[in-house]
């Protein structure tokens, strides 16, 4: 082979070097975004799970924007704050928790604003523990100086589980 043809593999392999490194502070800082929205996810459910206590409920809503829509495939759609908490304090508190299913969180970083959370959750029997209800989400989380809400919340797909525990 001769110099001119070795040419274009050389700048081929030198050109690829760069954006390899270059991918490694964004991995990072998807991990960042990963643990942080997996965060707030378990503390935001983990007040749900205890709401029948009113200061739990209280956290559980500080979590969310006073203008969050919250989409329901079942239960319909509310557009505040407010509206949501009463349907929690009316259905869930006492009766169900949430609990993310291992494995299924995605986080996925919006430009100059937050991050869309996507998973699988199981609902479960508060005085049972029977975990019959799985659904899926979308959480939309900004973050204004690091101060993280759920502006926008589907949940959807619900269904009965084939694992039930």
């Amino acid at each position: 082979m001769t110099r001119h043809a070795l040419l274009p593999a050389f700048m081929l392999l030198f050109a690829t070097v760069p954006m390899a490194h270059a991918a490694e502070p964004a991995a990072a800082a998807h991990d960042d975004l990963f643990r942080q929205v997996s965060q707030l996810d378990s503390a935001a459910f983990d007040a749900f799970n205890h709401c029948s206590d009113p200061a739990q409920l209280q956290k559980h809503a500080s979590y969310f924007d006073a203008n969050v829509e919250f989409y329901h495939d079942t239960g319909g759609v509310t557009w505040t704050r407010e509206a949501m908490l009463a349907n929690t304090a009316k259905y869930a508190c006492g009766n169900f928790t949430r609990e993310l299913v291992p494995g299924t969180l995605k986080v996925f970083p919006i430009k100059d604003f937050g991050a869309i959370a996507q998973g699988t959750h199981r609902f479960c029997q508060a005085v049972s523990g029977k975990c019959e209800g799985l659904a899926d989400f979308a959480i939309v989380w900004r973050n204004q100086g690091g101060t993280w809400e759920m502006t926008r919340v589907l949940s959807y797909g619900h269904r009965a589980s084939a694992d039930t525990q």
